[in-house]
């Protein structure tokens, strides 16, 4: 059976076409999060590891290509109907808490953000989203996004490739180690965000909490008596 999946595999990452699905599934991933344009990428990797085809260089220039041009279509989106797609959005908590992240994130910290966010769940959306919603300058929109999908599209291919490496006779095995390099990253900056919004929000609550004080200490009800 492994045998069996193994050479389908195979025959998929040898066609030249390969590039062209590479390049259409992570412009896809950019507004419909559902696919799995991480997981094609690594795979494409192992086997260029393993087999030598796909070429490696050529799987992360289709693969930031894609990025690229995707994000550029959620940017446009919400540049057209930001606020009528985000509403239908964030229906959930989750979603709504992601995207209010996203607004909060590029006003205060603007480009850094677009790379950032390319690695942490849902960031990619809303981010992109979000930029072309509060129209973010274009230019400076592009630049960032070009960093960011080149970033991803090098991590990527070299996790799979390093995986596929490892295992070269497996990979099926190299493949299971390249994604689970690739959960266990992603899981560890979701934890560090999480942290990090734990405690700012623990520091907001103790700067609340000492300027109610210090206005109430000096807002007394009644005026001192004037020594006589």
């Amino acid at each position: 059976m492994n045998d069996a999946i193994i050479e389908a595999a195979r025959d998929v990452m040898g066609s030249p076409w390969v590039y062209v699905v590479l390049f259409a599934i992570s412009a896809i991933d950019a507004f419909f999060p559902a696919v799995p344009s991480e997981s094609l990428v690594i795979t494409a990797g192992v086997f260029a590891a393993a087999d030598g085809v796909p070429n490696l260089l050529f799987v992360i220039l289709a693969a930031a290509a894609g990025a690229f041009v995707g994000d550029h279509i959620s940017y446009f989106i919400g540049r057209t109907a930001g606020t009528r797609v985000r509403h239908r959005i964030e229906g959930g908590k989750r979603s709504g808490a992601t995207f209010a992240w996203a607004g909060r994130m590029l006003d205060e910290r603007g480009g850094l953000i677009i790379v950032v966010a390319r690695y942490i769940p849902g960031g990619r959306t809303a981010v992109t989203l979000t930029a072309g919603t509060v129209e973010y300058p274009l230019r400076k929109f592009s630049l960032f996004d070009a960093i960011a999908a080149l970033s991803w599209g090098a991590y990527s291919g070299m996790i799979g490739y390093v995986g596929g490496h490892a295992f070269e006779d497996n990979p099926l095995l190299g493949l299971g180690v390249g994604l689970g390099i690739a959960l266990s990253i992603t899981g560890l900056v979701e934890l560090i965000r999480h942290r990090l919004g734990v405690r700012n929000r623990r520091r907001a609550e103790q700067a609340g909490t000492t300027e109610s004080a210090s206005g109430a200490e000096g807002s007394p009800d009644e005026k001192p008596q004037e020594l006589v």
